[in-house]
């Protein structure tokens, strides 16, 4: 029996200024029903297969209090959910970079953001396929 572990540890998380800049900057958009989507291609001597960044906007929801509780069950529904992407990830050697950005001003409930996140996860797969997105 095979049991692996879910964790979303500090090498998964998109911290560095720089890379979140120029993600921003020539970085691809989708949108699905909950999320607005900026991903691309990473360099090789990124720590972990994907970084991902959480964002929930100020604007939507004025009290921290009310952003955090949507960024942890972002944070939960990613980590529960990520075996996807580093399955194809893993078989084409390939690493990627993205933010995920709530849009809307009503608090979804947990299972609703679950499954946008398992959208945009199948989103990604399918964009990094059909785009030839192959490091050189």
């Amino acid at each position: 029996m095979n049991i692996t572990r879910e964790t979303f540890g500090k090498s998964e998380r998109l911290c560095s200024f720089k890379v979140i800049n120029t993600l921003f900057e020539t970085g691809n958009i989708f949108y699905n029903s909950l999320f607005k989507v900026v991903w691309n291609k990473a360099s090789e001597d990124l720590p972990a297969m994907a970084q991902v960044a959480m964002s929930v906007p100020k604007r939507g929801f004025k009290l921290a209090i009310t952003r955090n509780l949507v960024k942890r069950r972002m944070r939960e529904a990613y980590r529960k959910n990520k075996h996807l992407l580093y399955e194809h990830l893993s078989t084409d050697n390939n690493k990627l970079v993205f933010v995920i950005i709530l849009r809307g001003s009503h608090v979804p409930d947990y299972l609703t953001i679950e499954n946008s996140i398992k959208d945009v996860i199948k989103k990604l797969i399918e964009l990094s396929q059909k785009s030839g997105f192959r490091l050189s």
